[in-house]
């Protein structure tokens, strides 16, 4: 059984859909895979390339040798391709950010992600002079880490209810309270922190961004496990400082620059490799295994299965494009996103389960059983996609955007 999928860049024509690269992005692409593979050769190159890591693979610079690659990146002129030349970009097309991050995302390498994306954008369009002069070179330098800090306790999907306190102190904010679901807060530089400045203001206009630093006293992380290995944590802010300047844009225009993140990331967060690369491992599975002498292959209801899934990886890959191809326009493709990320997600969990399917009892082989498949990869990737569905919108929250957005439906 031979199954080849091959969709390429959509970008609007004049009457009709192009589906190619520009010949400069073709040698980009091609730059960009020997790059790769020169790294591959590299001593700790295992600790850098984690194809078979789940949810969190591809941002993580959880060891020294995940960050020194994104030195190695800066070096190359791989981080703030898109940015404006002023501040030390290319002034490339965002295509280049994502071209970059869907061969990163594929063979498990960390991509340059919130710092070059949402964080390094909005300091752009928003940041002071002296916040500008003191991150971006240190972004695009791949010297420095940043941890999200939004969902709290009572404020994740309704984010706008956080109740973390920033309360006036001479030249500067004292910080009280609890962030949660903080993935990168164990190894992060700086923490990108939405905090209450107005708790007398509508609940959307009394927050502010503060830049904070994350040794600074009166921060405790405490890692919070998850079913799939996930590595998340919760934060507790004790009477932490934060000076004026680390203030990000105008105060109480918090809620403004949160959303405006993701249409900054539109070009590096909705990658399809991973789902591509999942999909190709399950038909490698379904080639070389065999039950009762069997070759799995010849099972016409495991061959109906993969069949299916392949009509679903294409169709992601359209979803996909889509995004990016209103992306290049200037545009915010917020419901396509929504589309997108809802039946990506769903689907990452449907090749899980029907690897554990096709294994049967071998399924549930983990990876620190010798004798497991591909290193118990199916057996964690059925326990942490459900992660998936959660980070950057639950999957409630994209059904809510369709619903609203799309099919002017009420809610």
């Amino acid at each position: 059984m031979k199954v080849v999928i091959e969709i390429k860049f959509w970008r609007p024509g004049n009457n009709y859909m192009n589906f190619d690269f520009t010949p400069e992005e073709e040698i980009f692409i091609d730059e960009v895979k020997a790059f790769i593979e020169e790294e591959k050769l590299k001593p700790h190159a295992d600790n850098v390339f984690a194809p078979n890591r789940e949810a969190d693979a591809q941002t993580k610079l959880d060891s020294p040798p995940r960050r020194e690659f994104m030195k190695t990146l800066s070096k190359k002129g791989y981080l703030g391709m898109s940015w404006p030349i002023r501040y030390g970009g290319q002034g490339k097309d965002g295509v280049y950010d994502y071209i970059l991050n869907e061969e990163l995302c594929r063979v498990g390498a960390p991509s340059p992600g919130k710092g070059v994306g949402s964080i390094g954008q909005t300091i752009i369009h928003h940041g002071s002079q002296a916040v500008k002069d003191e991150f971006l070179p240190l972004i695009l330098a791949g010297d420095i880490d940043f941890a999200l800090g939004y969902s709290e306790p009572g404020a994740g999907s309704d984010l706008a209810s956080l109740k973390l306190k920033a309360e006036r102190k001479g030249n500067g904010w004292l910080i009280n309270g609890q962030k949660i679901w903080t993935s990168s807060g164990h190894v992060a530089d700086w923490y990108w922190l939405a905090a209450r400045t107005d708790p007398g203001a509508p609940k959307h206009k009394g927050i502010s961004v503060f830049l904070v630093n994350m040794k600074d006293p009166g921060i405790e992380v405490h890692p919070i496990e998850t079913i799939g290995e996930h590595a998340t944590n919760s934060v507790f802010l004790t009477d932490v400082w934060v000076a004026d300047e680390y203030v990000v844009g105008e105060l109480n225009k918090g809620w403004i620059y949160i959303c405006e993140a993701l249409n900054y990331e539109r070009f590096t967060f909705y990658t399809i490799a991973p789902l591509e690369q999942k999909f190709k491992e399950l038909v490698d599975l379904v080639k070389t295994l065999s039950r009762d002498g069997r070759p799995l292959n010849e099972f016409p209801e495991i061959r109906k299965k993969i069949i299916y899934l392949a009509a679903d990886v294409e169709k992601a890959k359209v979803l996909q494009r889509k995004v990016l191809s209103i992306a290049l326009q200037d545009q915010v493709p917020q419901t396509e996103a929504a589309i997108f990320k809802l039946f990506s997600t769903k689907l990452h969990q449907r090749l899980a389960n029907a690897a554990m399917d096709i294994l049967g009892p071998e399924g549930l082989f983990t990876k620190d059983y010798e004798k497991s498949h591909a290193d118990g990869k199916w057996e964690w990737s059925y326990r942490s996609t459900l992660v998936d569905t959660i980070g950057a919108g639950t999957t409630e929250i994209q059904k809510n955007t369709i619903a609203k957005k799309a099919l002017k439906l009420p809610l």
